[in-house]
């Protein structure tokens, strides 16, 4: 898929579109990372921004049938000075999967993916994670980390886990902090809406995504039974929570590379790419 010179919201839909037309749903908006944006920036329904030139861009992106879901990311470099990281971002993750075992800490992980990075002379990212995966739920409580670190927890046959390095700039803070914008949301509560629009804008939002992500730009764009109004009163009142944008600290850019994966008696199973 060429992404030069086009705008970011086409990039979003076109994927999006792409998972519904060969039968799953999206289990999160597409989300576009330019530069120094790590994660969760998706388009709002009116977006005209481009990806620009000379860019390193990340696509995150999931599937999701009855509630399992996969989470995969692909790094894109616009200009040949990001190549290096890129092909560091994949290199950890191919070491990270390949270190993955039932019964292993996920803190050993960890120290795979950072002393890769730095192999390659960059930085892991140390607040951005992996995460295990279960039904309805991206973020099921247990991590991956991208450094060293004293993660208890361990791997387990028949878990789910996105394994995701990124990796910044050796000058780099390393650290990605909440930006201005948010743009994707889930609900956390069905009670507390006040208005009936707002009510049944509820009742939508549960029965159509449940408990997993969705774009502000979809309720914009499907919901006929009131106005955004209703949306702006489901988060005023915290029905919903979002999800602000993020972004690497000072303000460096930063690559991705992501899998799903399954722990398997001998190891792990992809089942991503």
């Amino acid at each position: 898929m060429q992404v030069r010179e086009r705008k970011i919201l086409d990039v979003c839909e076109e994927v999006e579109g792409k998972i519904r037309e060969f039968g799953g749903r999206p289990a999160f908006p597409c989300n576009v990372g330019i530069n120094d944006v790590a994660a969760h920036y998706t388009s709002p329904w009116n977006d005209g921004s481009v990806v620009p030139d000379g860019s390193i861009v990340k696509v995150d992106f999931g599937v999701e049938l009855d509630g399992f879901a996969t989470d995969t990311a692909i790094p894109l470099s616009l200009n040949p000075a990001y190549d290096s990281m890129i092909i560091a971002a994949e290199a950890a993750l191919q070491e990270a999967m390949s270190a993955v075992a039932p019964g292993r800490k996920l803190s050993d992980v960890g120290s795979v993916i950072e002393r890769c990075i730095e192999r390659y002379g960059f930085k892991p990212i140390r607040n951005l994670t992996g995460h295990k995966i279960i039904r309805y739920n991206l973020h099921a409580g247990k991590s991956v980390p991208n450094v060293s670190g004293i993660e208890s927890g361990r791997f387990e046959v028949g878990e789910v886990y996105a394994i995701e390095p990124f990796v910044t700039l050796r000058s780099a803070e390393g650290a990605v902090m909440d930006g201005d914008s948010t743009y994707i949301y889930r609900l956390v509560k069905t009670k507390g809406a006040k208005s009936k629009a707002a009510i049944q804008l509820t009742e939508y939002v549960k029965d159509t995504y449940k408990t997993l992500p969705f774009a502000s730009r979809w309720i914009h764009d499907s919901w006929h039974q009131g106005d955004f109004a209703a949306f702006e009163e489901l988060v005023s009142q915290r029905c919903v929570v979002g999800y602000p944008v993020l972004v690497e600290a000072s303000g460096q850019p930063i690559a991705q590379a992501e899998h799903t994966i399954v722990v398997t008696e001998s190891g792990c199973r992809v089942l991503t790419g």
